[in-house]
């Protein structure tokens, strides 16, 4: 990520918040109550026993070093946002970004004649707990975050699975959160001990987000990643 310090403070959600709240708190679902990634958004994790219940679940995640990127590519995960992939959504004849920003954007506007290609809408960023309006024409405003990034799945294990693994978790909507394009951008590859949420609110479900995904396709974090999940919802 771009150079400076990195504010890995831990998530003070359980306290008097600081910057701005939380966005989608209306709509938007604890990861908790949204195992799938189905439901919309992140919703801020808060009080002490789904705080608790964050740390046991982040607890179940393994831990290992991180491997060499040799042969990354993001071709090695399939076309991007294919609709065969075998996770939810697919299937529908909409593909996976359209899919995801039905999903969790509001006031959404749809391409003449199209039920599926969203050329305007309002999101309420879980990153930054800002609501971006956004239109297709600036489409690089919003990006589609795979929380557990691909070059990060690719050093932790997933170079020895099969491409259909690899499509699956590339385009799975518990991987997958439309948010702050130069937010985004700026996570690259990271893993939560280098990169979390500028908002600090949400930063404990960033992490059990995080280990959901890590759970459902046995993939291992760094030892330095879990102790940062953790530490963000009060480990």
């Amino acid at each position: 990520m771009p150079g400076g310090s990195v504010d890995n403070s831990p998530s003070d959600a359980a306290g008097s918040p600081t910057g701005p709240p939380a966005a989608g708190a209306g709509r938007a679902v604890s990861p908790l109550d949204n195992p799938d990634g189905t439901k919309p958004g992140l919703a801020v994790v808060s009080s002490d026993a789904d705080r608790a219940e964050a740390r046991e679940l982040i607890e179940k995640v393994a831990v290992k070093g991180r491997g060499p990127k040799t042969g990354y590519d993001r071709d090695e995960f399939g076309e991007a946002w294919l609709d065969t992939a075998d996770v939810p959504f697919s299937r529908n004849g909409c593909d996976t970004r359209n899919d995801l920003l039905q999903r969790d954007g509001e006031k959404l506007e749809f391409r003449s004649g199209s039920n599926c290609v969203v050329v305007a809408m309002t999101l309420a960023d879980p990153y930054t707990g800002k609501d971006i309006d956004w239109v297709k024409a600036d489409a690089a405003e919003v990006q589609i975050d795979h929380v557990m990034a691909l070059s990060y799945n690719w050093q932790m294990g997933a170079s020895r699975w099969s491409r259909e693994k690899r499509e699956a978790i590339a385009n799975d909507p518990l991987n997958l959160l439309p948010v702050d394009g130069p937010t985004n951008s700026a996570k690259g590859d990271s893993g939560p001990a280098t990169w979390v949420p500028p908002s600090k609110a949400i930063r404990c479900a960033y992490a059990v987000r995080f280990a959901q995904v890590s759970l459902k396709y046995e993939l291992a974090v760094t030892k330095a990643d879990k102790a940062a999940m953790l530490r963000q919802c009060g480990g």
